[in-house]
C-alpha cells in the first residue's frame, strides 16, 4: 500500500525498504497507460526506494568508468577527502531520474525535461527515496502536460536532489504523444 511521503519518513530504514514501490520489468511490460485526466494536483508519484552498499558503488565506479576512489576506497576516503565514508555518486542519482519518469509515463507518455541540484553527500547504509509530486498540469496541441516537483530523501528526511520535471501524458481520447517527442512551439 502507497503510503504518503511524509508517513514514509517516520518509519525505520528497514520499513521504508519493504515499502518500495519501483516497478519489476513484468509490471513494466504490462503497465497500464496514466492518463492526463488521471492526474490530479498534489497526487504523489510511486516511490523508489535504493539502499547502496560499497558493491553497487564500486560496480558503478567500474560501468562508467570513473575510477575516483572517493567511491570505492574507504580509506581514502575518510583520510584524504576526510568524508563520512565512500559516496554515492551523483551521476548514479543523475540516471535514477529519467527511470523514474519514465517508468511513471510508460508505455506511451514522454518525460520531456528534468532538473535538480545535488545538495548533499550520500554514503552507503542510507535509504534514499526518489518522489515526485504533481505540481500543476495544463492542456497544449492535444497533449497533457503534467509539472512535477522531484527529489531524492533520505531515511532523516534530508533533500539531497531538490528538482522539477516536466512530463507528457495522452489525453483520454486524444492523439498518441509523437516518438520522437517534439516539444510544442510556444
Amino acid at each position: 500500500m502507497s503510503l504518503p511521503l511524509e508517513e514514509l519518513l517516520k518509519l525505520e530504514p528497514e520499513e521504508i525498504v519493504a515499502h518500495n514501490e519501483r516497478p519489476k520489468a513484468d509490471d513494466l511490460r504490462n503497465k497500464q497507460q496514466i492518463y492526463y485526466e488521471d492526474v490530479e494536483e498534489g497526487l504523489e508519484l510511486p516511490k523508489y526506494v535504493y539502499n547502496p552498499t560499497p558493491t553497487h558503488l564500486f560496480r558503478w565506479s567500474a560501468a562508467i568508468e570513473n575510477f575516483h576512489r572517493i567511491h570505492y576506497d574507504l580509506d581514502f576516503g575518510l583520510n584524504h577527502d576526510k568524508n563520512p565514508s565512500i559516496l554515492v555518486h551523483g551521476s548514479w542519482k543523475q540516471s535514477v531520474v529519467p527511470q523514474f519518469l519514465k517508468d511513471w509515463t510508460l508505455p506511451k507518455g514522454w518525460p520531456w525535461k528534468a532538473q535538480f541540484e545535488h545538495r548533499a553527500m550520500l554514503v552507503p547504509g542510507d535509504v534514499l527515496i526518489m518522489w515526485g509530486k504533481v505540481t500543476s498540469k495544463y492542456e497544449k496541441n492535444q497533449m497533457g502536460f503534467v509539472e512535477l516537483e522531484i527529489g531524492m530523501k533520505t531515511q532523516d528526511g534530508i533533500e539531497s536532489m531538490p528538482g522539477t520535471a516536466t512530463v507528457v501524458l495522452p489525453l483520454r481520447n486524444g492523439p498518441d504523444i509523437p516518438y520522437p517527442f517534439v516539444p510544442p512551439e510556444d
